[in-house]
This record gives C-alpha cells, structure tokens and sequence, in this order.
C-alpha cells in the first residue's frame, strides 16, 4: 500500500512538471510542485527503525534496510552526523542561497547556479527520472530532513529545509557543470579572456590500475581505486558501505551530500574514475544586429534577457544584486568587451547522471555495466574496472558532442550558424575502450586514452575525430606506471600494491604542461652559490620520501616555478630556461634560508599533513603516482589540500571481493569525533584497513548499531 501511494505521488509529480513547462504561469506552477513534493515526502512512510547503521571500528558506516530507499535514508543520516555543514554549504550552492549564509564569497557559485538554469532543465525533465531511483533521492531527502528537525542548532540556514529531490539534483547540475568546465568559461567570459585555447593543467590528477590473471600470478583481478580529489569540502570522499534487499550490496565512496556512492566495490565488480579531458564544452560567439537580436542563418533571433538574483547581508542590511545574463539558441550566454558568447555543455541539458552512478552500483556483471554506461548521462570521467569473472575495462566516458567539421572547435567558435548548434553525442562504443586486453592491465594517469593498455592494444588515435578532442599526452604518473607495469611478466597483490604505492619521478621528468629537462643536464660553477642545490637536485634518486632532502629542495623549487614563473614557461612555448631555472634556484634558496635558516631539509620538514591539532610529515608531490598537492601553511611549511584522498585495494577472486582502503583524514569531518584524524596514522605508512561484506561479523565486531531517529 504504501509503494503503490509512492507511486501515485510520484505520477502526479510528473504530471505537474508537465504542466509547468506547458504553463504561461511557470513560477506558480513550480511553487505548486515544490509544495507537493514536501508534502509527498513529509506523508511518506519511512520508518527509521527499519533502518540500522553499524559503525565499525573506524567510523565507517554500514548501512542496512530493506529498501534502497531506506539505506538511502539511513545514508543521510549517518553522513550529516559526520559532516552535515559540508552537505549544507553545498545545496547552499546548488540552489543559489550561499550568499545569504556567507555574503559576498558565495555570490559566483549563486550566480552560476541561476546561469545554468538548473531549476528549469529540472521542472522540465525530473519526469524523466525513474520512479525506483525517485523512491532513492526521496528517501535521502527525507533522512536529511529528519536530522535537520532533531539538530534544529546544527542548521547553517533555515530556509534552506526541507531538502527536496530537485534542490539535490540541482547542486548535481552545479558540480557537473564546474567538472565539465563550464564555470571555467564563465569565468574567463567575463574577465575578458577568450583566446583561442584553454588548457587545464592537471597538477595532482587520479589513477586507476586494473589487472586480470594474464597479468596477475594467481589468477586474481586486482584493481586499484586511486583518485586524487581535495582532503576536505564538498569534493572530498566520505566512505561508506549500504546494504538493501533490493539487491544494493556496495562498499565505496561518495561526495558528502550524494545518496548514493559513486565509486566502489559491490560483490561482483568495481570501478573507478579519473578526470578525463576530452571537448565537453563549447563557446560561441553570436554575431549579434543589436544588443536585443543575434544573427544565425541570416535569420534574426531574439536574445532572451535574464537576472540573477543574489542575496547578501552588509554591515547586518540585506542587499539584493542583480547581475544580468542572456539566453541564445546555443546556451546561457554572457557579455563583455568583445561582444556576447553563449556555453554549451551536456549538463545544461541532461539530469539522470546521479541515477546512472546509482545503476552502475547495483550492476551484477560486465554486461549489465556497460548497458548502464549507455544511459550517456554521466558527461565525462574515465572509467577503470574490474570483477570476480576476470574481466578488466577502461573507457574515456563522456557525453561527448557530434560536431561539424570545418570548425576550430579547440577555441571559440561562430555562433552564426547552425552548423555548429549541436544536439547529438556520440554512441558508448564509439569512444576509445579496452574490453579484456591480452596484456592483462589497463591504467589511466589523466593521460591520453590512446595510451591505456599495451602499445599494440591500445585505441588506435586515428580512429577517434580530433573534433572529440581527445588529450594525446603522458604526464609522470602516466609514464611511471607503464614503466612499472611493464618491468613484470606477472604481478603478485604485494606487487600490485607496490606499484600503486610508488612515490617515484620517471627517470625523465614528463609534465604535460612544464619542459623542465635542463635541470638534468645544467651545469653551473662549483663556485656559484645556487651549485650545492643543483647538484643535490641532479644526484636526487626521485623518490619523494619524507625523508628526502632532494625531493624537499625540489618541492619547493617546484612550486617557484609553478607559481611565480608559469607565464615566462608559458612564453617559451612551455619550457624552463636556463635563466628561470636559476631564477628559480634563487628564490627556492632564499626561500630555505629565510622559512628553515638552511637548505639541509627534507620534503617531511617541509610538507605536513595537518587536521586539527596534528601535524606529521608527508611523502608524495604533484605528479608523482602517490601525488599530493600542497598550500603555504604557517613558518615556510605547506599543508597537503588535494591529492591521495580515498585508496581503495581490491582483489578479486570466484567468490568475489576482498577490499582494503583507507582515508587521508578519517571518515568523519566533525572535530568532536574521534573519527577525525584516526586514518592520518596508517595512511602516512602507506598502510590499510580491511573491509568486509560479511553482515555477520560487521555486526559482530561493531563499535555502535542504532536507527537513524
């Protein structure tokens, strides 16, 4: 009875967002859908004493229900327990009212989330949604409300309860938008900055490492979840296990605020995901009669004038700023000096990704997977997976658009015809893949989707469009994993783990975006004061250990020249000069003298992992496998903020998975838990702890179980 009220409900809905997108009164339509929902949510009939979270001994929960919808409940719960002000700062964002909590600071992600037109794709496609993965964000909508009302003192913002499925799915639309670099564009829009090229230099990056038994010695898949995301804030990874009769039995992670995980292990297969770099946004430029009508085709088109309304608080006043933008044919359009550029970019007309990662989870096979990737909603990331039947799969996934060819579609591109007003995106087999290669290893480093497996295996570069934009580079991570890979005819788990866990430089520095090979070959003076630095640098074995007074002395150099020196590489067509390079030797010396009172220092004296009041030492920087990426801390020292986040260590056998994994932090970002900072430990040993989705010793061996209420 309750299922079928479920579903009447949700039918209505689909009705009224049908009618609001057919309405000339759209905003009061929209008013009608919000209520309904809320109150469809508020009479449904989740009992959170059907639901049980089990904390293991490091936090982790292990969430089990009947129903995906229970777990999803659950899941929110247990989540806000650990970090309930990230969740919240991040619908803040999605819905357009961070301003009205933190002021200024939150008025670009407000105005981005008005720009994109996040509530309108939503009004008009949420009926696309299915009604089993609307049961899912209901429930977690409802867990989140839940928690709000019993910890009324832990609400950032009233106004922003109740959480609605479509206020979740529209903070989705904002983080795919960004990912996808919409934001990115927006931003260079407006301060004037449209050359021809964009290019983001990925200075930490992911991995993914998957091995079936050609490569293995003992007839095991290993797979290696290793991604390389911020250690805090709405993108950085929360572990948890969720357990439903509905056939959900998964072990992963997600971003704080997602009702479900996005990479993990269920008991048949897993997969990871690095960020990918193909053409998934586009910018046109509009060739506009006036500043009311554009021209496509020789025709005249009405430019749709819109505000964005941000709300903000100065000295106690509220203060609304309204900050114009338009609509063209092509996208969300914005103006500056040089005329008006409309973006384009799949998210802005696609909303089932988050239902997609939920299907991908609950998938029993290869082939029940791979039909879910054909639901083309996820709009970018590679993909690397493993399972209990020894099969291994890389794809660079992605929504990526069918476009017309006679364009540089590399930069910006004319916004007078219709040549280039795409509506199609290429076919899941179509993009480069490896499915079972004999080689036995797949590997991806954010490097190019031609080099992913062996040389003779590999996709082959010409059969893909350049208008798809595919990146046709190594980096270090890249060229240190296949030298690894390769350097063994078979790999046992305690190799696989070593190659994962190396800390090394290739023998040749390889960045993607900084040729800095003059720094192996240099020769200065013995008597030049900058000599002692080159010589340790040259003699360094490229380990960053925390121990390592070369990787320190090049730790710093590398972010000299990263940050004080990137427009002069730039200038130089991407290499270091002799002259930057002593530059940079100069200031990376002052630097010690002045932070440390010498150069007789390691990475570790340098380079800290810090939570709370603890503070250790770190191995690992940019682009190496164990990458880490860092931030002037206090007295010369930097704080690691991004790189090795979530590692997740799976063998596969006949009976399935066998997980280990570990967390930079701990699983939970409130200060008062002592979940906080108990991972910091063996994860600077480069060590683990076991998973496992035996209910019975989960139980067993649990630290608390109780309901979520």
């Amino acid at each position: 009875m309750v299922r079928k009220k479920q579903k009447d409900n949700y039918y209505i809905i689909r009705l009224l967002c049908s009618i609001s997108s057919n309405t000339n009164d759209s905003s009061l339509m929209r008013l009608l859908l919000s209520i309904f929902i809320f109150t469809s949510l508020s009479n449904s009939q989740i009992n959170p004493n059907n639901i049980d979270i089990v904390r293991d001994e490091y936090g982790v929960p292990h969430i089990f229900a009947k129903t995906d919808a229970e777990i999803a409940y659950g899941l929110a719960w247990a989540n806000a327990e650990d970090d309930f002000t990230t969740i919240q700062e991040a619908y803040l964002a999605g819905n357009g009212m961070l301003s009205k909590y933190i002021g200024l600071d939150g008025a670009p992600a407000d105005f981005i989330t008005q720009f994109i037109g996040s509530k309108e794709i939503i009004d008009e496609k949420i009926g696309t949604i299915s009604d089993e993965y609307f049961n899912v964000i209901s429930g977690y909508a409802q867990g989140l409300n839940s928690y709000a009302k019993n910890h009324p003192d832990k609400v950032l913002y009233k106004k922003l309860f109740p959480i609605t499925p479509k206020m979740m799915m529209m903070y989705s639309q904002l983080q795919l938008f960004i990912s996808n670099q919409g934001a990115d564009w927006a931003g260079r829009i407006l301060n004037n900055d449209t050359q021809d090229e964009f290019l983001d230099q990925n200075l930490t990056g992911s991995n993914v490492i998957a091995m079936n038994s050609n490569k293995t010695d003992n007839s095991e898949a290993f797979l290696a979840i290793n991604t390389h995301q911020p250690l805090e804030g709405p993108t950085s990874w929360y572990e948890v296990h969720l357990n439903s009769e509905e056939g959900t039995n998964i072990i992963g992670t997600l971003y704080p605020g997602t009702p479900h995980v996005l990479i993990g292990v269920n008991k048949n297969l897993g997969w990871s995901h690095t960020v990918n770099y193909p053409d998934k946004t586009d910018v046109f430029k509009l060739r506009m009669k006036n500043n009311r009508k554009y021209i496509v085709d020789g025709k005249e088109y009405k430019l749709e004038k819109l505000k964005a309304k941000i709300s903000v608080k100065v000295l106690g006043i509220p203060i609304t700023i309204n900050r114009k933008y338009f609509k063209s044919i092509y996208g969300p359009t914005l103006k500056n000096k040089s005329g008006y550029y409309s973006i384009r970019t799949p998210t802005l007309f696609n909303i089932r990704a988050l239902e997609q990662w939920w299907r991908m989870g609950k998938s029993k096979n290869f082939t029940e997977f791979y039909n879910n990737l054909k639901m083309k909603q996820i709009p970018g990331f590679n993909i690397g997976y493993a399972d209990k039947y020894d099969t291994i799969f890389y794809i660079s996934n992605g929504m990526i658009p069918k476009r017309a060819e006679g364009f540089n579609w590399k930069g910006i591109v004319p916004g007078d015809t219709k040549k280039t007003l795409w509506t199609e995106y290429y076919d899941i087999e179509d993009l480069p893949q490896v499915i079972q290669p004999k080689a036995g290893f797949i590997y991806d480093a954010n490097h190019s989707p031609f080099k992913s497996t062996s040389a003779d295996e590999n996709p082959k570069e010409e059969d893909y469009s350049e208008r798809m934009g595919y990146e046709k580079y190594d980096n270090n991570r890249s060229t240190r994993l296949i030298e690894l890979i390769e350097s063994y005819d078979k790999v046992s788990y305690n190799d696989f783990k070593d190659i994962k866990y190396d800390n090394s430089f290739p023998s040749k520095f390889n960045y993607n975006f900084m040729d800095i090979s003059i720094i192996e070959t240099l020769k200065i003076d013995p008597d030049n004061d900058l000599f002692e630095m080159l010589d340790i640098i040259q003699k360094w074995d490229r380990k960053t250990d925390i121990d390592s007074q070369g990787a320190g002395i090049y730790g710093v150099l590398y972010y000299q020249l990263v940050w004080r020196y990137r427009n002069e590489i730039q200038k130089n067509n991407n290499t270091v000069s002799k002259e930057t390079l002593l530059s940079a030797l100069a200031d990376t010396k002052a630097y010690f003298i002045d932070n440390f009172g010498s150069i007789n220092k390691t990475l570790g004296d340098f380079q800290k992992l810090v939570r709370g009041d603890k503070e250790i030492p770190i191995w690992g920087l940019p682009d190496v496998i164990t990458a880490m990426s860092s931030r002037p801390y206090n007295d010369g020292k930097h704080k690691v903020t991004q790189g090795e986040s979530y590692i997740g260590l799976v063998r596969f056998n006949k009976e399935g998975p066998v997980l280990e994994s570990i967390i930079s932090y701990g699983n939970s970002d409130n200060p008062d838990s002592e979940h906080y900072t108990d991972q910091m430990y063996l994860y600077s040993k480069f060590k683990t702890k076991k998973m496992t989705f035996d209910k019975e010793q989960i139980y067993k061996e649990a630290k608390s179980i109780y309901n979520p209420n």
